[in-house]
């Protein structure tokens, strides 16, 4: 994305996040499934590094906190108004002291820059690359962000073939008003940039297509 692209994104995401990140947790537990499963196959070693892109209000983050306490945790996120809240939960949390945040664009980021390290054990991106737009550059730079043996692991909407009709039109025309778009060829560009940057790849498909759970590379969790 351009600078321009970058900054309508970040103050469109604030607008759309000012006051639902207040109750988001509550509300998205009910749709944005697989997102505990992706938790337990982070597999992360001891004093181990774990970045999330697009941490939002920090709910992984502290669930990755609380399955692997001897991590060192990172996040990132382009809305402030999220990050707010997240550096407030991991706070309550007790855990802030080894959690670092910072604001950026997942697609172009440095990491070196933000968080004082350029490469992590463990990178994730939870049903954010739907809202990303240029998303393809997203996983390019989770990729650069990876230690040669980590894994980058993706959870996010599938296409719902499997589901009715009916509930798949509602669902899309329900996610766009909140700029949300399920990715059809998330599984043939993950597969081309594993292949590229020579890591295997694993792609299920979740409660019959609701949601896609990836791996690029392996871990112990998985």
């Amino acid at each position: 994305m351009s600078v321009v692209d970058r900054s309508h994104h970040a103050a469109l995401m604030d607008r759309n996040y000012r006051f639902q990140r207040h109750v988001y947790d509550l509300t998205r537990k009910y749709y944005l499934l697989g997102r505990d499963p992706m938790i337990a196959r982070l597999g992360v070693p001891d004093g181990g590094t774990v970045l999330e892109l697009g941490c939002g209000t920090g709910r992984n983050l502290i669930l990755a906190g609380r399955r692997y306490p001897k991590a060192r945790l990172f996040g990132l996120d382009i809305s402030a108004a999220m990050l707010e809240t997240a550096a407030a939960n991991l706070a309550k949390e007790g855990i802030a002291d080894r959690t670092r945040l910072a604001r950026g664009d997942a697609t172009a980021f440095d990491a070196a820059d933000l968080f004082g390290m350029e490469k992590f054990d463990r990178v994730f991106i939870s049903y954010a690359l739907s809202m990303i737009p240029g998303w393809e550059g997203a996983i390019a730079a989770a990729l650069r962000a990876l230690s040669p043996a980590g894994s980058l692991h993706i959870v996010d909407f599938g296409q719902q073939q499997r589901l009715p009709g009916w509930f798949r039109s509602a669902l899309r025309a329900w996610l766009a008003k909140y700029h949300v778009t399920p990715r059809a060829t998330l599984d043939a560009e993950l597969y081309r940039q594993a292949t590229e940057d020579g890591r295997p790849l694993r792609f299920d498909r979740l409660y019959r297509d609701y949601a896609h759970l990836a791996v690029v590379g392996s871990s112990s969790g998985v």
